[in-house]
This record gives structure tokens, C-alpha cells and sequence, in this order.
């Protein structure tokens, strides 16, 4: 059994500008489930801890139409969330950052958030990012100083399928500040699904659709790992 810990943003609210975000709940359930089907434990943690803000257009009718993630959420499933100040990074072989537009906003500089990613790697654990999750892996820093993903292969969420609009409020655009600093991998946008693996260590996911994706990767991996 590996112990994964998935890192939800607390959620950001933009009173100016009438916009409210957080994690996305496809990214943390989808995985979620087929990592404790195979026997894993997944724990959560956000910024703040206790409950973080999904972002409700997640859990609505365009984006959840059975309503299979409103289910799982309204079940309390996300409740509670340990703070990543209180994380031994140590405990845990794999961190999966659920994305969501939060993750731009209170994940992507979080100090806590760069170590637990940097001990989990450097301790041989896999770094998996989806969607808008790849934000922290760009200002996480090596001990070289450089970014945690320099010239690396990584996907995330592209600019043209952003709301119109959106990229004038966001803090900065994923797809941009991606392409300065790695080797980013848009994959087939008419193709539903893409997952980039780095390394054995770096797996990174470019949409919601790609979640269960990820899920299947981690689970492939960690029984790779463990023959």
C-alpha cells in the first residue's frame, strides 16, 4: 500500500471582479477512487486545512451531469484537510496536485507546497500534477535554483480552452509561464485524455477529462513499483 497525498487549493474569491474559484472535483475524486480501489491511502491537504472551496462549477450540470462528484462531495469526502505547514512530505510516496484555477492562485508560490514536492522526489516518490496543478512545479526550486520541471516534458491546461475572459484576471497564464521554463506538451486537443510522464518520478495531466487518466497511471506505477 503507497500513501498519496493529494493537495486541494482552499479556494480564492475576486470580490472586484464577481469570480470565485477553488479545486476541481473531477481532478481529486476521479483519482481518488481507483487509487483506494487498488488499496492506497489518500490523504488531503490544502494551505489552510479543514475544508477547502471547490469550485462549484465542478460539481454542476455542465461539467458533472450524473452528478457522480456532487455525490461524492456532498458525502463529506473533502471535508477535512490536514495543512501542508503540518505535512512530513516524508510519510508519503506519491503528491498529487489537484488542479482547478485555484492552484494558480494560493498553490503555485506556497513554500510548504515546494518542500513536500522537492522531499517526495528527492526521496524516490512520484510528483503528479493535473490540469492547473502543474503551477507549483514551475516556482518550485531545485537546490541548483532552478525550477523543479527545467526543460522538462509536462503538459497542463492550455490558453485556448480558457473561459473568455478569464486570462485577464488570472495571476499569470499556466500555459505561458510553462513554455518558458520546460517543454510543454499540448498533446492532440481533439484527443480526450493526455498524461505526460517525465521521468518515472514526474507525471503531469492537462485536463479535467484526463483525470481518471491519471488515476490509471498512478495505479499502474505504483504496482510497477511494488513487484
Amino acid at each position: 500500500m503507497a500513501k498519496v497525498l493529494a493537495v486541494l487549493s482552499s479556494g480564492y474569491k475576486d470580490k472586484e471582479n464577481s469570480y470565485e474559484t477553488g479545486w476541481w472535483g473531477e481532478e481529486l475524486f476521479a483519482p481518488m477512487e481507483l487509487l483506494e480501489k487498488a488499496g492506497h491511502q489518500v490523504d488531503l491537504a490544502s494551505p489552510l486545512g479543514g475544508k477547502p472551496d471547490v469550485d462549484k462549477l465542478s460539481i454542476g450540470e455542465e461539467y458533472d451531469p450524473k452528478g457522480t462528484y456532487k455525490e461524492i462531495y456532498e458525502s463529506g469526502k473533502a471535508d477535512e484537510t490536514k495543512k501542508l505547514s503540518e505535512i512530513n512530505a516524508k510519510d508519503y510516496d506519491v503528491v498529487l496536485i489537484v488542479g482547478g484555477h485555484g492552484a494558480m492562485y494560493d498553490l503555485a508560490k506556497d513554500e510548504d507546497l515546494h518542500r513536500i514536492i522537492n522531499t517526495i522526489y528527492d526521496e524516490g516518490g512520484i510528483v503528479a500534477a493535473e490540469c492547473h496543478g502543474p503551477a507549483p512545479l514551475i516556482y518550485a526550486k531545485r537546490p541548483n535554483g532552478e525550477s523543479f520541471i527545467a526543460g522538462k516534458k509536462v503538459t497542463g491546461y492550455p490558453d485556448v480552452w480558457e473561459p473568455e475572459g478569464l486570462l485577464d484576471i488570472l495571476p499569470f497564464s499556466l500555459e505561458q509561464e510553462l513554455k518558458k521554463i520546460s517543454n510543454y506538451d499540448i498533446g492532440d486537443l481533439e484527443k480526450t485524455g493526455h498524461a505526460v510522464w517525465t521521468d518515472e518520478q514526474i507525471v503531469t495531466s492537462r485536463d479535467p477529462f484526463s483525470s481518471e487518466l491519471m488515476g490509471e497511471e498512478l495505479v499502474k506505477a505504483l504496482q510497477k513499483r511494488n513487484k
